[in-house]
């Protein structure tokens, strides 16, 4: 219905934006007929109260949009659970807003508080309460993906996992390596669920396991990389990253850099990534790429780079010929140090 940007050296602490670009938002929002105002930063407890009583509309943060599209996505059991566990965490904190209506106390001889200081405690109790239980089952999806990890590890598996921006192709890239059905739509967070499949690469002669994983985004909110550990796991174990990028965005610099951050924060910045620029059907005829295959500077490291298309399968023998030689040299590495072990410290 309408944008407003607002530059301040920080934010105001009572209001966010200060009282003077609050009117005129809500005076936007009354001309505009707008029902909703979503603010695209995170907004403590206290700023989301009083632009509620100062605008009289809903005032929702960038946070809490992510985990409406989130619930939206989630189609797993574990999806759900990890959604859930992140909205619980971000409602606990917004009691005091939801109960304000509640928070008078009743007057009386021998009374301490009034029914709404005990709506409140009991919320808190509840939500409490749930957060522990969503928590308990997630601990028991971790433990059989760990176990799941574990068995390819004894099959000496090699591990790969798609990582990128969201809405930037990784699952209908998945489908295209593997052959599966994962769902792939043209969304934010089409993939909240990881989802794994062996890949035969002939000129390796072996089998890899290629896992699809959730997008990243800019300023993913802490709480969200907190529920999603489990899923995030498949990033941190894997032994190379297929990182996804969509070529056709001008903004593509920006959301590597995001992506790195994402890995930095979760402990994944050290394996070895592959740069995969998909969709580069999309890309104008005076901007298409001289070669499918060449490096890309990553914070001032040559990443290798292939430009591929997905939809179309541009650049995929290509794409799975340079996974073969990968896993083959990894391969090779192993059987060298299986032939030839370190010496262990002690000179034995």
């Amino acid at each position: 219905m309408g944008r407003v940007v607002c530059k301040r050296r920080a934010p105001d602490a009572a209001l966010f934006v200060g009282s003077g670009k609050a009117e005129e938002i809500r005076q936007l929002a009354l001309q505009t007929g707008a029902t909703e105002i979503l603010f695209d930063q995170a907004l403590s407890p206290g700023q989301q109260r009083n632009l509620e009583r100062h605008m009289q509309l809903p005032v929702n943060d960038r946070t809490f949009l992510i985990l409406e599209i989130f619930a939206q996505r989630a189609r797993s059991h574990e999806g759900k659970l990890q959604v859930e566990l992140a909205r619980l965490q971000y409602l606990s904190t917004r009691l005091v807003r939801r109960w304000s209506h509640l928070e008078r106390q009743r007057g009386g001889i021998g009374t301490r508080g009034g029914p709404g200081e005990t709506q409140i405690e009991l919320d808190r109790r509840m939500i409490s309460e749930n957060i522990k239980r969503t928590k308990e089952r997630l601990s028991k999806v971790k433990r059989q993906r760990q176990t799941q990890r574990r068995q390819r590890e004894r099959r000496d598996a090699f591990n790969i996992s798609l990582i990128g921006y969201t809405n930037a192709g990784k699952s209908t890239l998945f489908n295209a390596l593997v052959k599966a059905r994962a769902y792939a739509a043209d969304q934010l967070f089409a993939t909240l669920d990881t989802t794994t499949r062996q890949l035969y690469l002939g000129e390796a002669n072996r089998s890899v396991s290629l896992s699809d994983t959730v997008g990243f985004i800019r300023d993913l909110p802490h709480g969200l990389v907190d529920a999603f550990q489990a899923t995030l796991q498949e990033a941190i174990d894997a032994d190379l990253l297929l990182h996804v990028v969509d070529a056709a965005n001008v903004d593509f610099p920006e959301q590597i850099a995001q992506v790195q951050a994402v890995l930095k924060e979760i402990g994944a910045d050290d394996i070895p990534q592959l740069l995969v620029f998909n969709k580069v059907d999309a890309i104008s005829a005076d901007a298409q790429p001289l070669r499918l295959e060449d490096t890309y500077e990553i914070e001032g490291l040559q990443t290798p780079r292939i430009f591929v298309s997905a939809r179309n399968l541009t650049g995929m023998p290509l794409l799975r010929q340079k996974l073969a030689e990968i896993a083959k040299s990894a391969t090779d590495l192993n059987d060298l140090q299986l032939i030839h072990p370190e010496p262990s410290g002690d000179g034995v």
